[in-house]
């Protein structure tokens, strides 16, 4: 990248940055936009922070980081959930990597960099190469073979057992957050629970309730208390769907009547719509009578699909419930039968992330769909190579003109030249990342998984392994080729193509994409950032629905519901940005100052976002944790693989030194997966048997597991016998520890 547009991208991305924040400090204190800034304390019932007089005039911008930065982790878990407290604690982890990496690199490789004369003496040799001041701080400008290379070793070595050692601290941090969220006095739902698959066929005579009792009343008489067998409800779910539909559109159109009528027209105007497609043509009807109509037919419908599904759609698969945690928890990690690929017994998911559609599939099925799964996935990580090496070829505008020569005109305009050279490739990718994770979930859910929160982990992991093959490799790779067309030209025309050559050329320009890599940081902190934290995308959706569209306080609410953090997205984007710094960390030391930048800023802002903005969904008791440790150390073990290379391209003797490494890091993450994984994976007994307040009750805990579909009013105050098909009718023990008053605390905190 020419060194003015680097210049000119880093700028303005600056600019950008502060006006973005500045346009948040002055629209966060209108109250009419206070639905969109302080979501989360609106929906707690805290509301947003009082303000002093004239405040609107004169404030301080400053005001947000210091409420964000002296926030606790216990304030982040109780206002923003678990999940999102580890999220950001990932960001703590990432920041010491880099400012413990950042104190021997930079003020040790740079100046020994900057010291040295390759690119000079490269530029001697042959005047067509190019380099611009920034690549003067890279290895790339220390000659080959000099002494000079052991510091930047040393360096490497650094880096790991930075990584080493911050990594082991926070896992340990980690745990006794989960620890202390799960020894929490009110207890969860999933926590008396557990989820049951791959039930063996019934015997005859024998109904899929009484043959799981029988199975858990044998293997666990004292706790065991009721079991709900997982129906396949999709058709009841369509119906369910078009009812409710129905309800809020009704709803809808009698505020719009009432809104209509006036002291001068109390009569007001029926609203009428058509009944084709999307309502352009059709039949004209009076919408409240047809809609109210339609609530008439669906409704028992409704009713006699849910009796139907409970009596016919019974699936191989339950829940089951404990009166205590303890054994709940026991149950989760013990084999139930002979053979154990029947009866599974898992954790149960929380309530709210359950997967319906997979609960029942069985084992044989779910790997051959894991197998296709990845299958699909490899290919598309391959074939995905070529727009982004297209998106690599515009980092190099000129040799683009030798291939494409009629964008000439356009590019030799200087400042459309400049602009193009410093934001289209970066905001190109972006682009074509953003694509992906609606592709990838859709992937992951037709692997069987029972859970958003694993769908989720699922579809990071698969974004993760898109970022570093077709991001880091192919920008790299393709940026290489492009930058170096003539080269490659000359290396395929002659008889000197080898295998050294190309890694050799693949080796020199590998510091000066450092420049690429480090605008991508910049963009993304300084726009991505700003734009998270003014909102304005948000903002005026809320106001355009509002104005327009909205007719019920409902509707208002759904308009500026925030919804949870989007964990697929952010965090394979954030592990591209830790996979970047990490890699070039040695290579070009400059670039650990963005990374800090990244995360730092990224910090501040979530925090913000979580404490007044975002509403988890759902709870997964912070298992995205261990998912990042595994890819910060993939991360590290690239760094440690591309330096090797690199270090044999610089013809370094003591390259063998850096072998060890990778091995070092291999071992290292399998003690942390012995040792501090399963705490993720399980509850351990030692929490399972804390004493507990607050429990919810039995009913409670049958209606947090029971489909919306499936729900009645009755059955929202107490377990009705209608479920009798599908739940089983056990008596409560008295020694239970689950709080079986219909009108407990229990029943409140479900």
């Amino acid at each position: 990248m020419d060194y003015g547009a680097f210049i000119t991208s880093l700028l303005t991305s600056f600019a950008i940055f502060c006006l973005l924040v500045l346009v948040y400090t002055v629209l966060s204190r209108w109250p009419m936009n206070y639905n969109i800034y302080y979501c989360s304390r609106i929906l707690s019932g805290s509301g947003p922070p009082p303000l002093p007089p004239r405040s609107r005039f004169v404030w301080n911008p400053f005001a947000w980081i210091k409420e964000a930065f002296i926030a606790t982790d216990v304030q982040l878990a109780e206002t923003a959930g678990l999940d999102a407290t580890i999220y950001i604690n990932f960001f703590s982890t990432a920041l010491e990597i880099f400012g413990y990496s950042a104190s021997f690199c930079i003020p040790v490789l740079i100046p020994i960099a900057v010291t040295s004369h390759q690119n000079e003496q490269e530029l001697q040799i042959n005047p067509n190469n190019t380099y611009e001041p920034i690549d003067n701080l890279a290895i790339g400008n220390v000659e080959p073979g000099s002494s000079k290379l052991w510091a930047f070793l040393i360096g490497v070595y650094w880096v790991s057992f930075v990584t080493y050692y911050v990594l082991v601290k926070n896992y340990k941090h980690m745990i006794d957050l989960r620890t202390s969220e799960q020894a929490h006095e009110k207890a969860s739902p999933q926590q008396f629970s557990c989820l049951v698959r791959d039930i063996p066929k019934p015997p005859r005579g024998m109904t899929r309730v009484q043959q799981v009792d029988t199975f858990f009343k044998k293997l666990h008489p004292d706790s065991y208390e009721k079991c709900m067998v997982v129906t396949n409800h999709k058709k009841l779910s369509e119906m369910w769907s078009k009812l409710e539909s129905a309800k809020k559109s009704l709803a809808h159109v009698e505020s719009q009547f009432d809104l209509s009528k006036s002291p001068t027209f109390p009569e007001g105007n029926r609203p009428t719509h058509k009944t084709g497609l999307f309502g352009l043509w059709g039949r004209k009807v009076d919408s409240i009578d047809f809609y109210n109509e339609q609530i008439k037919e669906l409704a028992p419908q409704v009713a006699t699909e849910q009796c139907r599904t409970l009596e016919e759609e019974q699936k191989a698969a339950a829940f089951v419930f404990f009166n205590n945690r303890r054994a709940a928890a026991e149950a989760s990690q013990v084999v139930h039968a002979p053979y154990a690929m029947q009866w599974q017994v898992f954790p149960a998911p929380e309530p709210r992330e359950v997967v319906w559609e997979n609960l029942a599939k069985p084992l044989y099925e779910r790997m051959v769909r894991e197998m296709i799964i990845y299958i699909v996935v490899f290919f598309t990580v391959v074939f995905y190579m070529i727009p982004i090496a297209f998106i690599s070829s515009l980092t190099t505008l000129n040799n683009l003109v030798k291939l494409v020569p009629f964008i000439k005109a356009i590019v030799d305009y200087p400042p459309l030249n400049t602009v193009l050279q410093a934001y289209l490739p970066q905001l190109a990718l972006i682009i074509f990342l953003a694509l992906l994770p609606g592709f990838l979930m859709l992937l992951s859910r037709h692997e069987g998984i029972p859970s958003q929160s694993l769908m989720v982990r699922a579809t990071s992991g698969k974004y993760f392994y898109f970022v570093v093959f077709n991001v880091f490799i192919g920008v790299t790779l393709f940026g290489t080729i492009f930058s170096s067309l003539d080269g490659f030209k000359e290396l395929l025309n002659s008889r000197k193509l080898s295998v050294s050559n190309v890694v050799t050329l693949f080796g020199n320009k590998l510091p000066p994409n450092a420049t690429y890599f480090i605008t991508f940081v910049a963009l993304q902190f300084f726009v991505g950032y700003g734009l998270e934290l003014s909102r304005l995308v948000p903002l005026t959706i809320y106001h355009l629905k509002q104005k327009y569209l909205c007719k019920t306080e409902e509707e208002v609410e759904e308009a500026w519901a925030p919804g949870p953090l989007t964990y697929e997205t952010l965090v394979p984007n954030d592990m591209l940005i830790v996979t970047i710094t990490l890699c070039y960390s040695v290579i070009s030391p400059i670039i650990l100052i963005f990374g800090l930048l990244y995360f730092g800023i990224g910090w501040l802002v979530l925090r913000n976002q979580a404490l007044k903005v975002y509403v988890p969904s759902f709870e997964s008791g912070g298992r995205m944790w261990p998912h990042i440790h595994s890819r910060i150390l993939a991360s590290l073990f690239v760094a440690q693989i591309t330096m090797i290379g690199y270090f044999g391209i610089k013809k370094f003797p003591y390259t063998v030194l850096v072998i060890f490494l990778p091995f070092i890091t291999i071992g290292f993450t399998l003690i942390c997966k012995m040792n501090y994984y399963p705490s993720f994976q399980v509850t351990s007994l030692a929490i399972a048997s804390e004493v507990v307040t607050q429990s919810p009750s039995l009913s409670a805990i049958i209606n947090a597991y029971t489909p919306a579909c499936l729900q009645s009013e009755a059955d929202k105050s107490e377990d009705n016998d209608r479920f009798e098909d599908a739940r089983s009718n056990v008596s409560s023990r008295t020694d239970s520890g689950i709080n079986f008053s219909p009108g407990g605390s229990g029943q409140e905190s479900a």
